[in-house]
C-alpha cells in the first residue's frame, strides 16, 4: 500500500570566509541561502523486486533519471553514469548508517527539486545529505564524511536561519549563529562564475598542494579575519578584511587574487569556495543595474543581490 508522501527541505549554502583553511581548523563564516532542495520519498510495499526510482529536477528541467535495484542499491539504468554512482555511494552510506532502510521488503520513489541550478555550485550535495539524513534519522556530518567528505560547513548551512560561525575542532563540527548582519548589504553581489568547479578535487588538490607546509599562522590570520568581518558594520573595513583573505589564499595557492581579472573593475571580488569557479563576492559602491552591465561579459549574467540569495 502506497503511502503519504515524506517531504524535507534544506538550505543551500555559501561560504564567504575560510575556504580551504577551514579544513585545518580556521574559523569559517557560512551563508545559509534562501534556495534550498526539497525531497520526495513515497514507500510502498513491494510486489517482487524491491526499486528505487529517483527523479532530480533542476529549475527548469530534470537534470538525472535512474533505477536502483534493493537492497544492494545495484544501478539497472541512468542518465548519467557518473552523477549516478555518487549518488549510489551517498545511498549505500546512508544504509550502512542505518540498515533498516532499503531493505528489500519496500519500494521507493523519490524525487529531488533544486531551487538553483545543480551546476552553480550551491549545495546540491549537501543540501540532498541533509534531506537524507532527516529522513533516515542518521547524523548528516556522518554521512558526509564517510560518503564524499568535506568540513561539513554546508550541513551547519542546511538547516540554519541565519549565517554560522563554523569550526572543525579535532575534526568536531562546532556551529554557532554569527553577528553578521551587514548594513551595507545592499552594496553586495554574487557573481557566477560561469563554470563549476569540484570542490572535493579542489580540497583534494590544496591538501597535496600544503601537505608539507605548516599553515597554523594562516590559519590563525583566517579565524581572526572571519571573528572580524562577522561582526563589522563598516563597508570599507568590510572590503579591506576580504582583501587581506583574498591575499592570504593567493599566496598559498600560488595564484593571483581575482581582482587582477577585473582591473577596471570599480570595488572589490572575492574567490568563494574552491578558487577558479563557482560564485564569486561583488562589493562596490556601484548600483546593481552598472554591476549587472559590467559583468554581463566578462564573467556572466548570473548575479544576485545579497538580500535575494542569503537567509538573514
Amino acid at each position: 500500500m502506497q503511502q503519504t508522501p515524506l517531504t524535507f527541505r534544506s538550505n543551500g549554502k555559501l561560504l564567504l570566509t575560510g575556504e580551504y583553511l577551514v579544513l585545518s581548523g580556521a574559523k569559517a563564516l557560512a551563508l545559509p541561502l534562501i534556495k534550498t532542495q526539497s525531497l520526495e520519498i513515497i514507500q510502498e510495499e513491494s510486489s517482487g523486486h524491491a526499486l528505487l526510482s529517483w527523479y532530480a529536477f533542476g529549475p527548469q528541467t530534470p537534470w538525472l533519471k535512474l533505477l536502483f535495484e534493493l537492497p544492494g542499491l545495484d544501478i539497472i539504468n541512468t542518465s548519467d553514469r557518473q552523477k549516478s554512482i555518487k549518488l549510489q555511494m551517498i545511498l549505500l552510506t546512508l544504509k550502512q548508517l542505518n540498515p533498516d532502510i532499503f531493505d528489500g521488503k519496500h519500494s521507493y520513489t523519490i524525487k529531488t527539486r533544486l531551487d538553483f541550478e545543480p551546476e552553480w555550485g550551491l549545495g546540491t550535495s549537501s543540501t540532498l545529505i541533509a534531506n537524507l539524513a532527516k529522513w533516515a534519522k542518521v547524523d548528516p556530518y556522518a554521512l558526509l564524511q564517510f560518503s564524499i567528505g568535506g568540513s561539513g560547513y554546508d550541513i551547519a548551512c542546511a538547516n540554519a536561519s541565519a549565517p554560522v560561525i563554523f569550526q572543525l575542532n579535532h575534526l568536531k563540527p562546532l556551529v554557532s549563529k554569527a553577528t553578521f548582519k551587514p548594513p551595507f548589504a545592499d552594496k553586495l553581489f554574487f557573481v557566477y562564475r560561469g563554470h563549476k568547479k569540484d570542490s572535493t578535487q579542489g580540497i583534494r588538490d590544496f591538501q597535496q598542494l600544503t601537505e608539507d607546509k605548516d599553515l597554523t599562522k594562516q590559519v590563525n590570520q583566517i579565524t581572526a579575519i572571519t571573528e572580524a568581518v562577522g561582526s563589522t558594520t563598516d563597508f570599507d573595513t568590510f572590503c579591506e578584511l576580504m582583501n587581506q583573505h583574498e591575499a592570504i589564499l593567493s599566496e598559498i595557492l600560488g595564484l593571483p587574487p581575482l581582482k587582477e581579472q577585473f582591473p577596471d573593475f570599480d570595488g572589490h571580488v572575492k574567490n568563494l569556495g574552491a578558487w577558479g569557479g563557482d560564485f564569486m563576492l561583488v562589493m562596490t559602491q556601484k548600483d546593481e543595474a552598472w554591476v549587472r552591465r559590467y559583468f554581463k561579459d566578462k564573467a556572466s549574467d548570473i548575479l544576485f543581490t545579497y538580500a535575494e540569495l542569503v537567509r538573514s
